[in-house]
């Protein structure tokens, strides 16, 4: 022999010092083992359908929700309350008209409309309560009777009403100025109902 490198083993010999190779020992196959191995293709359809739905439940589970919608505005930021004009009535009560609009949102109800100022009484056609819906206008006829000169307001710069509103948001007491020309027709009107009255 001639070159250098390692001795190996010539034919029909073997390494005692080694351990024999392991001998495969026939398994004995479980009933799990046999029904795969009869239902195999089942078995791994059954298996990916089941992953895949799983993962569909998490991916939907999981999923971006949409923002929720805004809530409605607050009735007394979609209403509008105008004074429209003084209208012909009984001799002994100022009669005057307003409007009342909705301009968005849900539907508002008027529950309650009144005045401040005590020594006046009140009524409104159509009586409280009342409901308007967007996108509309309601005419409303107020009467208000001198009850007590000496508790009646005399020269009123900014007189309003009280309008209580409710929508599917809120309820709200809110006071509307109706501007001058409304100022000026009542001091008129409450100066002509007073003006006997002597204190």
């Amino acid at each position: 022999m001639s070159g250098t490198g390692p001795v190996e083993p010539g034919e029909g010999t073997h390494d005692r010092a080694a351990p024999d190779a392991p001998r495969s020992t026939p398994r004995r196959r479980g009933r799990p083992a046999r029904y795969y191995g009869r239902h195999r293709r089942a078995v791994l359809a059954t298996t990916a359908a089941a992953t895949v739905l799983t993962g569909g439940g998490y991916l939907y589970a999981t999923r971006p929700q949409p923002p929720p919608a805004p809530p409605p505005p607050h009735p007394s930021q979609v209403v509008d309350v105008d004074y429209l004009d003084a209208v012909p009535g009984p001799r002994d009560a100022f009669r005057f008209a307003v409007r009342l609009s909705v301009r968005s949102g849900p539907p508002v109800t008027v529950t309650r409309l009144d005045q401040p100022y005590d020594g006046i009484a009140m009524t409104a056609s159509p009586a409280a309560p009342f409901r308007t819906k967007a996108h509309s206008a309601r005419k409303i006829i107020v009467t208000l009777r001198v009850t007590d000169c000496a508790k009646a307001p005399r020269n009123l710069a900014l007189p309003f009403l009280l309008v209580t509103l409710r929508n599917t948001r809120a309820i709200q007491a809110h006071s509307y100025i109706l501007g001058t020309h409304y100022a000026r027709d009542l001091s008129h009107a409450l100066q002509v109902a007073c003006s006997n009255d002597s204190g």
